[in-house]
């Protein structure tokens, strides 16, 4: 069954630009709140898929896996939110909710999760010398960079037993020599996103502590120009897409 009409901005082609895309939402379920989306987050993956390099990809897309909204409709047996209440999206909306990962609190690698975009609901819905000084001094390092890059230098700075994770998906192979691996007992892992549980630990912790991040605010007739210079390196904090305040017709 259909649910609103609504616009966001959306990939036609390979090329990856945006432009007002009108579509309709599949019926709010039980279990389902509705976001009108106030901000989102311009991440480097979006460019990624957007462009079709992580696989296949249906066009049009919508992209955008970091939302801050405010909730209009709940479904009948949603009890923990309210209408008015301001909430965050991230990389997935749903999981089966029974499996172990879903009840060790780790939905994200459920294997029937459904992601926030590029994905089917369940109704079928469519520098170098400045690291020289610091081999060896390192338990863990988040590896965030979404491109080629080369890991030695990476591995070299980490401690005996320390590990690189990494967050950040490439859309090359990574190589490295495993020496540095062997002799220091080092070892490589991947982290996928935090579950729902991880995310309201460090909500809760910046709230408490009164952080805040340090973000550059764009409207939505800005936001090919923000993916241009994201690709560029040419920003300093994170994107957020001020969706609330934007023309999107």
């Amino acid at each position: 069954m259909e649910g609103r009409r609504v616009v966001g901005l959306a990939a036609r082609d390979e090329s990856g630009h945006l432009s007002p895309y009108s579509f309709t939402l599949r019926k709010t379920g039980p279990e389902d709140v509705l976001l009108k989306v106030l901000y989102c987050g311009v991440d480097h993956s979006d460019l990624h898929q957007m462009r079709g390099e992580l696989g296949p990809t249906n066009y049009p897309l919508v992209p955008g896996h970091e939302v801050v909204g405010e909730i209009v409709e709940l479904g009948s047996e949603v009890n923990k939110f309210k209408i008015g209440d301001k909430v965050g999206v991230g990389c997935i909306i749903s999981s089966c909710g029974e499996c172990y990962a879903c009840e060790s609190n780790n939905e994200q690698y459920c294997s029937k999760r459904i992601l926030t975009y590029a994905d089917t609901n369940k109704d079928g819905t469519p520098t170098q010398a400045e690291m020289e000084g610091a081999v060896n001094s390192l338990d863990y390092i988040l590896d965030t960079v979404p491109a080629f890059h080369d890991l030695e230098p990476y591995i070299s700075i980490l401690k005996v037993e320390g590990k690189l994770i990494f967050v950040g998906v490439a859309t090359k192979p990574l190589q490295f020599n495993n020496d540095h691996l062997i002799l220091g007992k080092k070892s490589l892992a991947g982290s996928f996103i935090g579950s729902m549980a991880d995310t309201q630990e460090i909500l809760d912790f910046w709230a408490e502590k009164g952080l805040t991040s340090m973000v550059e605010v764009v409207k939505a007739d800005y936001i090919n120009k923000a993916f241009e210079r994201m690709e560029k390196n040419d920003v300093r904090y994170r994107f957020v897409l001020d969706v609330a305040n934007s023309n999107l017709e």
